[in-house]
């Protein structure tokens, strides 16, 4: 088995996967810092599109078809302060959730790996 795929199974599959992402977004959509980019979105769509791209970074059987990192935030001009919000958030999730501090290190490692096709876009 893949490292990748152990994490997907470690974290508990699809499942919590979703619901990470729900509490992620809850967090997110009460933050004045980011919330504004997500202003007009359909914000269901948004959590099902993240919960595939999460399982699909993780090794999950998910696949992920969305658009590109870049494509996805053209037209944002995301900041680093922005991105490191995002991540807070992530970061907060992930724990509330019962990943272990090393697990969330190594998704939030695999996050920072997406810093450059996300800023100043």
């Amino acid at each position: 088995m893949k490292a990748t795929t152990a994490l997907y199974d470690k974290l508990g599959g699809q499942c919590a996967v979703e619901e990470i992402v729900d509490d992620f977004y809850n967090r997110v959509l009460t933050d004045d810092t980011v919330n504004k980019f997500f202003a007009h979105t359909d914000m269901q769509k948004q959590r099902h599109h993240q919960a595939a791209f999460i399982s699909y970074a993780l090794g999950g059987p998910e696949h992920y078809t969305g658009r590109s990192m870049e494509k996805a935030h053209t037209g944002l001009n995301l900041q680093p302060e922005h991105f490191n919000v995002i991540v807070q958030h992530l970061d907060k999730a992930l724990a509330a959730h019962g990943v272990s501090s090393e697990d969330v290190q190594a998704v939030l490692s695999r996050v920072a790996t997406l810093k450059e096709s996300i800023l100043y876009k």
